[in-house]
């Protein structure tokens, strides 16, 4: 009999349906045979036991929250009979654990661009960067126009990145704005970038282009428009020809895999994301770690509950206490807005089988493998250090997929249960986590990681996993690159003027 449900660790006392199940059947699993109790659906949380009111439920080896009420083996167990454990601040204690990767170096190559600074690129683009909401049309039109006169040819895309920022901000915010379009500048999947400045705003052009420091005077300029006689839309084009002639030169040659930087993020996720595509995504991570690549993970809202496995893989004391601080100065964020910090999973993920926050974050933590934590960067920072990194920023899939982007990835990995089209302004690689989305939605997935469910195993399905990644980061596109769909959010966390 085929296996109809599926528990996750040893220590588990609920298990994943990993089909639909009706009421009265019997069914064959992990734990043997279980008589369902009432219709449950395919990702959702089956007891496998007798609950009492209060009682710690366990998934993935860990508590996930506790029961409201009393319940029979075999019953559908999901937010309306579960309660998050979590509270306000904790205090931690440091209790560093060694698990060695135990991987191969494999020595293997993509195709990618090396910069003149010996930055590395996995595409060649050109990007107009408002430091302004107030010029989004200016950048709009000059990118098409260039697009239009070029037909697009000599690069990978021509792309303006409208948003709402770069004045009537404060502190924090102002900073924030600042340092995401900074990172974009110097990120090298461009070839080249035109900043557009208004000249009144409080992102102010000459002040931007010293925060910025160091860059490519050939192929970074900038155009304040207010300071420009005549058609500032013209001038803008003299400068993106300059910028344009230098960037369609470039040619891909072969760079180690250990130049490789990605993103870690899942959005929109179900019952299936900490089964499939997030551990996918932790065995990718780990390979990519033991080839000497780099990977981010992020989200940090969606580490609580799961904080102390991570705190514990820190390499130093000093990385242990800067991630204390990511989790408790993002704790902070939220009391201080008078809200709870498990006000979590979202209407998209309880309808897809999780119902606490601890169960997502035990899920969504399994996307960094089991690799030591190398580096900790604050929100806006740049990458530093290769290994495993973590970054602050939100769950939101916007802001943080653009955050991970800032900080030098050059791919996003997304793994998703429910499905979204959007892209961050590098590739932004959709994996499902089951094979149901990945039929239904060809033009937004990019992977289909539910096969693991189905029975291919992980390695393979793992290996299939790194060839692609190395193909696109050697140039072939994901869906959002085909769709064009490219866009950037900044946090915001203050007042507007």
């Amino acid at each position: 009999m085929k296996t109809r449900y599926l528990k996750i660790n040893p220590l588990d006392n609920v298990a994943v349906a990993i089909t639909c199940l009706k009421a009265g059947e019997t069914i064959q699993g992990d734990e043997g045979e279980l008589i369902v109790k009432e219709d449950i659906p395919a990702g959702h949380k089956v007891t496998l036991k007798e609950f009492s009111q209060g009682e710690n439920v366990i998934k993935y080896g860990y508590p996930i929250g506790h029961t409201i009420e009393p319940m029979e083996a075999g019953c559908w167990i999901s937010d309306k009979q579960l309660k998050t454990n979590l509270e306000g601040l904790l205090e931690y204690t440091y209790h560093p654990v060694n698990v060695p990767l135990d991987i191969p170096f494999e020595n293997r190559y993509f195709k990618g661009y090396r910069r003149k600074n010996g930055d590395v690129g996995i595409r060649n683009e050109i990007w107009i960067i408002p430091t302004v909401g107030c010029v989004n049309g200016i950048a709009n039109q000059l990118a098409e126009n260039l697009r239009k006169e070029t037909d697009g040819q000599g690069v990978d895309v021509i792309k303006a990145f409208p948003h709402n920022y770069g004045c009537s901000q404060l502190g924090d915010d102002h900073e924030n704005t600042k340092k995401i379009l900074r990172d974009m500048v110097k990120h090298p999947n461009a070839g080249g970038v035109l900043v557009v400045g208004l000249g009144c705003e409080n992102n102010q052009p000459d002040v931007f282009r010293e925060f910025i420091g160091e860059y490519d005077e050939e192929r970074v300029k900038f155009l304040v428009t207010q300071q420009v006689e005549g058609d500032e839309v013209e001038i803008g084009m003299q400068l993106l020809r300059e910028i344009y002639a230098k960037a369609k030169e470039d040619l891909r040659e072969d760079i180690p895999l250990s130049e490789l930087r990605v993103g870690l993020k899942c959005g929109g996720s179900d019952g299936f994301s900490g089964i499939t595509a997030n551990p996918l995504l932790g065995l990718f991570s780990d390979y990519l770690i033991a080839q000497g690549g780099t990977s981010v993970l992020t989200e940090v809202p969606e580490m609580f509950g799961s904080e102390t496995i991570l705190m514990d893989r820190c390499r130093t004391k000093d990385l242990f206490d800067r991630t204390v601080s990511l989790i408790n100065d993002f704790k902070e964020y939220f009391l201080s807005h008078g809200e709870p910090v498990g006000e979590n999973p979202s209407p998209g993920n309880k309808a897809g089988g999780i119902s606490t926050l601890e169960e997502k974050a035990l899920g969504c933590t399994q996307k960094c493998g089991k690799a030591h934590v190398d580096g900790v960067l604050a929100y806006g920072d740049r990458l530093q250090v290769k290994g495993l990194n973590l970054l602050s920023a939100p769950g939101n899939d916007l802001v943080a997929s653009t955050a991970l982007a800032s900080c030098g990835c050059h791919i996003v990995l997304f793994t998703t249960g429910r499905g979204t089209p959007f892209g961050t302004f590098v590739p932004t690689m959709k994996i499902s986590t089951n094979t149901l989305l990945a039929t239904n939605k060809p033009n937004w997935i990019d992977f289909n990681a539910g096969v693991i469910v189905e029975g291919e195993p992980k390695e393979s399905v793992c290996e299939r996993f790194i060839d692609y990644v190395i193909r696109v980061a050697s140039g072939e596109p994901v869906n959002n690159e085909k769709k064009d769909y490219r866009e950037i959010a900044i946090f915001k966390t203050g007042v507007t003027l």
